[in-house]
């Protein structure tokens, strides 16, 4: 075996490949998509030398196994968990050289969601609207991975920064999430709008890559009937009608009726992607800019 690919022995509970994503093509109603966790998966890039656009693979949960079919340098970084090659353990958040036929296992996260998997050279699936993320809304980019799936892999080019190993953050024990209040803050009563910054919700299992959903204290709008649908943003706070909000993340729909209370910081949703089911959540109002 000496071709540069990655064979999927286990594909885990959800796994699939991701990049930087498919931003500016919001008004053709695609999503931006990409790796949830960017930090992590800027990472396992780092530390395999490869650039930051290259694909990786995001795991949820239960991690994945693969194979490679020559000898590649791979990194695992992200939520915790164990790693091995062929039944010995290797480094987590370090590269690691993998033998050609030699099995990387991924093991189920011991605490956050989402593990990601960078192997030298990048996955070079045949990229869609210049990205080659798995979007799971649109059905754009490489279906999750199944067993047996077989991945190209690109040949490493140029020198790109390399670290030999980095400290990463610990998955949240409480979510804080930044917001700035609007653009629909209007629709709920001032009560609403207070509950909204001071109560705390906590992760529904409902969660996945469109967005965070929450269960706690409902929001009671301000103002009944419908709102025409308008665009959304990555971060937007949309509420349905049961009054829990929703944090919008990498695949959520260009545009949407609910009314959006208000949007979270950037910065802040690498955390969301890691925080499992349970985990409280408190949004804090910070001053419009």
């Amino acid at each position: 075996m000496t071709d540069r690919a990655l064979a999927v022995v286990r594909a885990g509970a959800l796994t699939t490949v991701q990049d930087l994503g498919r931003p500016g093509h919001a008004h053709l109603g695609v999503p931006r998509s990409g790796a949830l966790d960017r930090p992590a998966a800027d990472l396992v890039n780092r530390l395999t030398g490869n650039p930051p656009e290259a694909a990786v693979l995001e795991t949820t949960v239960n991690g994945c196994t693969v194979r490679p079919r020559s000898t590649v340098t791979m990194a695992v970084a992200g939520a915790p968990c164990r790693v091995s090659v062929d039944g010995r353990p290797v480094a987590w958040g370090a590269p690691v050289r993998v033998p050609a036929g030699a099995l990387l296992e991924v093991g189920p996260a011991v605490a956050g969601l989402r593990s990601y998997v960078g192997v030298r050279g990048g996955i070079t699936v045949e990229p869609v609207l210049g990205s080659r993320s798995t979007d799971l809304l649109s059905g754009l980019g490489p279906p999750p991975l199944t067993d047996g799936t077989v991945l190209p892999l690109g040949r490493p080019t140029g020198v790109h920064a390399r670290v030999d190993v980095a400290p990463q953050p610990a998955p949240p024990a409480e979510l804080v999430l930044r917001v700035t209040l609007g653009p629909r803050d209007g629709w709920f009563t001032p009560e609403a709008v207070r509950t909204f910054v001071s109560r705390s919700y906590r992760v529904s299992p409902a969660s996945n890559r469109i967005g965070l959903r929450t269960e706690g204290a409902a929001l009671e709008r301000a103002r009944r009937g419908e709102l025409p649908s308008e665009g959304m943003v990555l971060g937007a706070v949309q509420v349905p009608p049961d009054g829990r909000p929703v944090v919008f993340l990498a695949d959520h729909p260009t545009t949407g009726g609910y009314p959006v209370i208000a949007v979270v910081r950037a910065a802040d949703l690498a955390a969301a992607a890691q925080a499992v089911p349970g985990t409280p959540v408190r949004f804090t109002a910070v001053r419009r800019r």
